[in-house]
């Protein structure tokens, strides 16, 4: 399973209270959603965009207090953690419906791209079986338009998950082991690269695991996304060290460079490892 975690996709915080409301019962199983409105199928780097895209859409449009759905799936078969799988969702119609199944959104639409690819189709198996295996979930499988008024999943989305959702081809998920694709950050690369001059504009990024961390603290609100660059330049370490405030270290302690207790502590909030 391909796991792209609030952090690694730059996720806003979610309001509280509401966003916060735990699911009160096991869930029946799995409501599948697509767009609803024209989609044009993009380059993978391009897909963590589009979330956020619809995660302002429902917080900003919409008045939610998070994105709407439990897991977004691009055509690239990546599952994009949203309310995951203890926050209870917005998407499938009423408070009841919400309560009642888990909703995975697959990023197809009702024009341009309407049929879900097989990596497509794999990553929504892979999110339906996580949510049996994690969340739990029972074994129904369903649309939107299951008790609901919409044409939401669409009828292509809506006829495969009439015959269960099954893998295509019969075939099994490149990672069949939920959670694998949760971010390592290595606190001596990124001590290297927060040390490092900050590269110029347009040059290679010093160390991956950077944009994991920024990613973080954009979703705490402590740095802007558009300095969001993968380089852990001047505004990455102010950023970080208003970070280590937060955790309650002052002076010499906050000066921005990251620690194996507050990466710690940012990674348990958003979603990522960290090793020495």
């Amino acid at each position: 399973m391909k796991l792209v975690t609030r952090a690694a996709w730059g996720a806003r915080a979610y309001r509280t209270p509401n966003g916060a409301t735990p699911y009160s019962r096991a869930r029946r199983g799995v409501k599948l959603h697509y767009l609803g409105t024209a989609y044009t199928d993009r380059a993978h780097d391009k897909c963590d965009d589009y979330v956020r895209q619809i995660q302002a859409q429902h917080m900003d449009g919409n008045g939610w207090s998070d994105i709407g759905y439990s897991f977004v799936v691009c055509t690239h078969g990546s599952v994009y953690e949203g309310r995951g799988l203890r926050r209870r969702n917005s998407a499938n119609g009423t408070t009841t419906l919400n309560e009642q199944d888990y909703a995975v959104l697959l990023m197809v639409g009702s024009s341009g791209l309407t049929k879900p690819p097989d990596a497509q189709l794999h990553g929504a198996r892979d999110a339906i079986e996580y949510c049996r295996t994690e969340g739990p979930a029972g074994s129904w499988i369903g649309g939107h338009r299951d008790g609901h008024a919409t044409t939401c999943p669409g009828d292509v989305i809506y006829a495969w998950a009439q015959k269960g959702a099954p893998r295509p081809g019969g075939g099994k998920p490149v990672e069949t082991r939920p959670g694998t694709a949760r971010p390592v950050v290595d606190l001596s690369k990124l001590l290297a690269a927060a040390k490092a001059d900050p590269p110029k504009s347009g040059t290679p990024v010093s160390y991956a695991g950077v944009k994991v961390v920024e990613n973080a603290l954009v979703a705490e609100g402590l740095l802007a996304r558009s300095l969001a660059d993968g380089h852990f330049g001047t505004a990455t370490q102010a950023a970080y060290g208003l970070w280590q405030m937060r955790c309650g270290w002052r002076g010499d302690d906050a000066d921005g460079l990251p620690g194996k207790s507050s990466l710690s502590k940012l990674g348990a909030r958003r979603g990522f490892d960290v090793k020495e």
